[in-house]
This record gives structure tokens, sequence and C-alpha cells, in this order.
């Protein structure tokens, strides 16, 4: 055999860019086990490759011993010095085996043996050149689909978009160039190993990287960026230097920066905003466009803020399906509660009522008088719950009760009261419930109920409005669920939807999901 053998390996390893001694040595280990599997031997058998020759050598080791055990691996001292006279005990002596006699089978489990060895290689490669470029952007061709998957050539090896990496706002067809960031790459993975995405904010981070040189030098740091991919991006940035505005140096002359990063990204709206240590001025920043009168933390523990904004500002502030709260929360890494003015002094002034009606029934509990009801809510016991939930040592302690029986009897009274209200207020809903499934049940067939039935939905939303905020509902069927006259002209039918799309539509909560608007040329 010539060493066209050894030509033939040089090329595979040119062109799997892998170095050649791995194809050999994987070459010879295939030898082996073809071998033993060939001659069913136990011997060990080691392989060889002459590149001079271009052949393979097979070999079988024995160690010298004084005291032969095992014939396959050992040979005596004695039988070693015939062949070796320099031999000694624990040397290894070598005795050639034929390869002539090898069967197909044999060469095709060789054969095996060397794509196994081959392709580890090749993915050993692929995850030293690619795990360092983790977070780069890189450029491909779309080469196929796969369930959904997008398969990307990038030259040497191929790459993966999954389903749940790619824009909702993008489409691509085989030949087409992309532009990805590189995810993550997995080394145990049976496709592609390669994972880029064209959705993870790190994609955004990159590319205002290579549009903003302040980015690039450290000068303007990108501190958060959060995505709805396809639609929107907010981040938020600060600059080390004080002379230098984040926002503008990111936005770019007549928007010239920020336009190739929507370019690129095929449209997607992007908010900057500037980065603020204090989370009050960060969620006002964060909401643009919108305007925020205050902000108020009601749990930092639970980190949980409430925003109010004018009527006309609430729409903007929730955004479209609640997407401008919710990248806002996610940009923060606050849960925020948007309320309007109007909403707001509305639950300040429901509060208000309840703890009246509250101390009011306090008052009216069998037992108590108008000095001993005082003298429990100036304790702190302002509500039933508080009542029916104190221990009995702290109310027996009051002057107005002074015994423990005193006590009991409070407790049970408040109580029973209570479980009354508890299940009233449940007899409320079911009616209320009952009176929207009936609404809803004859728009869906076509008709409203008569006026009596808008009259019947009215009188079971102000007998749970009275219920639970002590307000005085008038029964008048001009008037809509809010209290607020209809408009003159306005059908029955119309009051009604459009008091429930008022209620439908005011509020928003949003939580996180990890100053400046988006300026237009």
């Amino acid at each position: 055999m010539s060493n066209e053998l050894f030509q033939t390996i040089e090329q595979v390893a040119r062109e799997k860019g892998i170095d050649v001694d791995v194809i050999v040595d994987a070459m010879q280990d295939a030898i082996v086990a073809a071998s033993k599997k060939y001659y069913k031997t136990l011997e060990n058998l080691v392989s060889r490759f002459n590149r001079e020759t271009g052949e393979l050598e097979v070999y079988a080791q024995k160690t010298v011993v004084e005291e032969v055990e095992d014939e396959d691996i050992e040979i005596s001292l004695e039988e070693a010095q015939k062949i070796a006279p320099e031999a000694t005990l624990d040397a290894i002596i070598e005795f050639p085996r034929s390869t002539e006699g090898l069967t197909r089978v044999a060469a095709q489990a060789a054969k095996q043996v060397i794509y196994q060895k081959v392709r580890e290689a090749e993915r050993e490669n692929i995850y030293a050149e690619y795990i360092d470029r983790v977070g780069e952007i890189i450029n491909g061709m779309v080469k196929r689909f796969e369930r959904g998957d997008m398969i990307v050539d990038l030259g040497r090896t191929e790459a993966i978009i999954p389903r749940r990496e790619q824009s909702r706002a993008e489409h691509y067809n085989p030949g087409d160039r992309v532009r990805a960031v590189i995810l993550s790459v997995d080394k145990a993975s049976k496709g592609p190993q390669v994972i880029l995405s064209r959705s993870d904010p790190l994609l955004v981070k990159k590319l205002f990287e290579m549009e903003v040189p302040e980015i690039y030098d450290g000068t303007v740091i990108i501190e958060t960026c959060v995505r709805d991919a396809g639609d929107r991006t907010k981040i938020a940035v600060r600059s080390n230097d004080r002379d230098i505005d984040p926002v503008g140096a990111c936005v770019g002359m007549k928007g010239s920066r920020v336009q190739s990063v929507i370019r690129e990204l095929r449209g997607e709206k992007i908010d900057i905003v500037q980065w603020s240590e204090d989370p009050l001025q960060l969620v006002q920043n964060a909401l643009n466009p919108a305007k925020i009168n205050r902000v108020t933390v009601l749990d930092e523990e639970d980190r949980l803020l409430e925003v109010v904004v004018s009527e006309d500002q609430l729409s903007l502030a929730i955004g479209k399906k609640g997407q401008n709260v919710r990248l806002a929360a996610q940009l923060t890494g606050w849960k925020i509660d948007i309320k309007s003015e109007a909403e707001k002094v509305r639950e300040v002034e429901r509060q208000m009522e309840h703890l009246t009606r509250s101390r009011n029934l306090v008052r009216e509990l069998e037992g108590v008088d108008e000095g001993t009801g005082d003298a429990l809510i100036e304790a702190g016991f302002e509500t039933l719950e508080d009542i029916a939930q104190a221990d009995t040592a702290l109310l027996a302690a009051l002057p107005a009760l002074g015994s423990d029986e005193s006590a009991e009897a409070l407790r049970d009274a408040a109580a029973d009261l209570l479980q009354q209200l508890i299940q009233e207020e449940e007899e409320h809903y079911a009616a209320e419930d009952e009176a929207r499934r009936q609404a809803e049940e004859a728009e869906r067939m076509g008709t409203l109920p008569g006026e009596g039935g808008v009259d019947e939905l009215d009188a079971a939303l102000g007998s749970v409005a009275q219920f639970l905020d002590g307000e005085d509902y008038a029964e008048d069927s001009g008037a809509s669920e809010e209290g607020v006259p209809a408009e003159a002209g306005e059908t029955a039918e119309e009051a009604v939807a459009t008091a429930e799309a008022e209620s439908d539509s005011v509020g928003g909560d949003a939580e996180p999901d990890s100053a400046e608007p988006e300026r237009q040329p």
C-alpha cells in the first residue's frame, strides 16, 4: 500500500477543519476494534499507521513476567529473552499480527468508528470556535425550515433559530440573508450546536453597540433592555459623562442611529429612556410617552408601585393590550398598578365610606352602647373583623367591657354579624352575575331585554354598589354604571355598553416579566 491513504486523511482533515492526528488516532482505534472482532481474541492489540508507507500495522502487546497467568497478555522472561535478549521484567514485548484476513464486516465496523471519531472531533472544533463568540452578531443564509425552526448556513457549520427565538413580524425564505445574535452553543446537541436568536433583547443591545460609538467605547451604558419582539422594545440608558446625553446619543442626528436599528428589526418600535437609580423616577421614564401625575410605593418588599395619571393619559400609559405598562414593569423590575385620577378619588372615597360604615357596624353590635363603641374604635378595633379575631384578654382589658364574659359575647356577636354580611354579599354578587349573564345572552341573540331588563341590570348593580360602598344609587335609567348621566339621545343599549366598556378599560396592572419619548426624525 502506498501513502495514498495518508493523502486522503490529510484531505479529510482539511475539509473538516480538524487535526490529522485526530483522524489517524481514530483510524488506529478502529483497526484495533475490527481486529478484535474478526480474530475474537482477548489480546492487548495496538495499531500504528506508517505515514511513509501508508500501511496500518497491528501488534499484540504482552507484559514480561516471572510466572505466566494469562497467555493472552503475558509472556515469561525466558520466552521474552528468546525474542528480545535485552528484555526485562515488566517490559512490553510486541508481536505483529496480520491485517489481511479482516473481512468486509470488520472493515465496515472500522469505518463507523472512524466516522464517529471524526464527527466528535468536528463538534469539538465547532464548540471551541463559537463558545467564546456567544453574544456576537453573526450573518448567515437561511437554508431550510424544520418544524418551524430556521436552519441557517454559517459556512463551515449550520446554526438554528428556534421558533421561540424568531420575531413574529419577520418572514424569511430559503436563500435569504439573516443577521442574528449567538445565544448559546450546545455541546451535546444532536442537531445544530449553535443557537441563534432574532427575538432576544441582546440582539437590540448589540445593534446599538454597532451603531452608537458612545456605547461601544463605554461612555453610554445600556442598563436594561426588554422586548415584545416584532412590536416594541424599551431600553434604559445612562451616561458616564455628564456632558453626553445618553438618549440623544442613541437616537442620533435626526434619528439616524435609532432608525438603522429599527430597519434591521423590520420596523419594531423602540423607546429609549433615561435610567435612574430612583425607582419612582425610573417608572415615570419607562411609561413614556404617557405623562405621569405621581408614583407611590405601595409595598417595597413585594416591589409594588401605584401610578396615577390623568384620565386622558390612562389608555396611553397602559398601552395596546397592556403592552406599555407590561414592558415598563419588566424594565424597572417593579409591579405597576395604574389608576386614573378619577378612579383614585373614587377609591379613597370608598375607603373612607367603608371605614365609616365599619365603625357604625361596631357601634351597632348587640350590647355595645355609644361609649363602648367609641372606646373600641379608639383602641384600634375599627371593624367587625378586628373584633371577631381579637384576643379575649385584649378585649377584656378595655374598661368598657371589663370581663372575659363580656369580651366573649362581643366576639361572638361580631362573628355572627360578619357571617351574615358575607352571606348577603355573596347573594348580591350572585344576583349581579345572573343579571349580566342574561344581558349578555340577550345581546348575543341580537336583542337586548326591554327597558325593564336594563332597569333590572341597573337595579342589581345599584344594590351591589349601595351594599359595598354605602352609596345611594339612583335607579334612574338615564344614569350609567358610574353614576354619570347618559348622553342626550343615548339608548339604553348604548348606555349599558358604554358603562361596561369604561369599567373594562379603567386601570391597569402589570408585573415585571425580568424620561424621554422615542425621538423620531
